[in-house]
């Protein structure tokens, strides 16, 4: 049986298969929820000859919603119409004669188990934003005994797991919780406003207010830090102008109510470097309430994300952490993958669900 994990978010679709190949695809769904389908389409495409999909979320919250639980039932039913169409489309270069006509379609809960689309429809606030609890259920493995963490920090949250005995012992389950507790903090690498990160920054002997636009993100702070690589095909940006150092001057310099001439490149810089500190110091605190809470010390640390550079440094700065064995699922698997650990994560359980069913047989 061929599985694919799929992780949709709100403005990006991951997906991977148990083999490792991975794919990650900006998709801003609040800004034409009508896409998804065909956007899943494409991605399914790469994946041929897939007999089962394995789905978690967090596309739900975005605000074409009204309510959580219209989206989650909007987005499998994107999922369901896709793999019914898939298979049609597919079905004369199928050759496997154990492929079902239409790949099944499962979710994960976090109850730690895979659902139905419709037992998900009955219990929206189980599969709701769940891609998380999938991760560090898997990720477990990495961390059998002792206390550990995982730290996953994305494009725009940050996720800080306990984990004992290998399983993931969270305070929450939702999202709300979850904020309560510290163990998801909505910040990360790229798409967090400046201004939702500090009210003012040090200019020219003074501080200055931001303005509170939507004139910069994180994106430009870590391009300037050369912690993100240039990219001039890439315009997923605040102003939609190209993710490069000189167009991320320009909109630093706009969260002053300047422009280039007024702030200069090295002044914007300057701007750069405190605003990452001030945002690894607000995650640092959301650290420190999480691995108090374990019962004994930080053995190990597992990270992935695009963001595992900021979660280096948050590890080694914490006297609770600075001594635990560091796992980079980047370097553990690859950076491709890591980047989507999220569906890797949810492949590779669906895989272990099957393979305890007889439904597929063990490779070994």
């Amino acid at each position: 049986m061929a599985i694919l994990g799929l992780d949709i978010g709100g403005a990006n679709i991951k997906a991977a298969d148990p083999s490792g190949r991975a794919v990650s695809r900006p998709f801003a769904i609040w800004r034409n929820r009508e896409q998804l389908r065909s956007e899943l389409a494409s991605i399914l495409q790469e994946f041929p000859q897939t007999d089962q999909i394995a789905v978690t979320m967090t596309a739900e919250l975005a605000d074409c919603f009204a309510t959580k639980s219209e989206g989650v039932r909007f987005i499998l039913d994107a999922v369901q119409t896709c793999a019914e169409s898939f298979s049609s489309d597919n079905a004369s270069s199928i050759t496997s004669p154990t492929r079902d006509d239409v790949p099944n379609v499962v979710v994960w809960s976090t109850e730690g188990h895979f659902v139905t689309p419709r037992q998900a429809s009955d219990f929206i606030r189980r599969v709701a934003a769940g891609n998380w609890h999938a991760l560090a259920t898997w990720c477990g493995r990495y961390s059998p005994s002792r206390p550990g963490l995982l730290i996953d920090i994305g494009t725009t949250t940050t996720d800080i797991i306990p984990l004992v005995d290998g399983r993931p012992v969270p305070v929450g389950l939702t999202d709300v919780a979850r904020l309560q507790s510290g163990e998801l903090a909505y910040s990360g690498v790229w798409r967090t406003p400046l201004c939702a990160v500090a009210h003012s920054v040090p200019f020219r002997g003074g501080y200055c207010t931001l303005a509170a636009e939507l004139f910069a993100t994180m994106l430009d702070v870590n391009l300037l830090l050369n912690r993100i690589k240039e990219n001039d095909q890439n315009c997923d940006t605040a102003n939609g102008k190209p993710a490069t150092k000189a167009a991320a001057h320009d909109r630093i310099a706009r969260t002053l109510c300047s422009d280039r001439h007024e702030v200069t490149f090295d002044e914007a810089t300057e701007i750069a470097k405190f605003l990452a500190d001030v945002q690894r110091q607000r995650l640092a605190g959301a650290l420190e309430r999480v691995v108090q809470r374990l019962p004994a010390a930080c053995e190990s640390v597992i990270i992935s994300g695009s963001g595992s550079f900021l979660a280096h440094q948050l590890i080694y700065e914490s006297r609770h952490t600075s001594n635990a064995k560091v796992i980079s699922l980047s370097e553990k698997l690859t950076p491709k993958i890591a980047e989507a650990a999220c569906a890797y994560a949810i492949a590779q359980l669906a895989t272990e669900t099957s393979l305890k069913r007889g439904i597929i047989a063990d490779p070994d």
